[in-house]
């Protein structure tokens, strides 16, 4: 019973998969790409959820309406 079984011999490839994965910061390049949805991520997404936000602050009360009743505020 002592002794490595079949059942727990790894597969090579995700082995190599789990190391890439494991040291993927020492394989990134910035990139043209990289650099687009960096910015997408990172100023165009949160931009425009917050102006978003920010149009529609104070418009809607959903809180002591009945069924028929509007949710504007204005």
């Amino acid at each position: 019973m002592a002794g490595p079984s079949k059942s727990l011999i790894l597969d090579p490839a995700l082995q190599k998969y789990y190391e890439l994965n494991a040291n993927r910061y020492k394989y990134f390049r910035w990139t043209p790409r990289h650099a687009w949805l960096s910015f997408i991520y990172m100023a165009v997404i949160p931009g425009t959820l917050g102006y978003i936000a920010y149009k529609t602050d104070g418009k809607y009360e959903f809180r002591g309406k009945r069924r028929e009743d509007s949710i504007l505020e204005y």
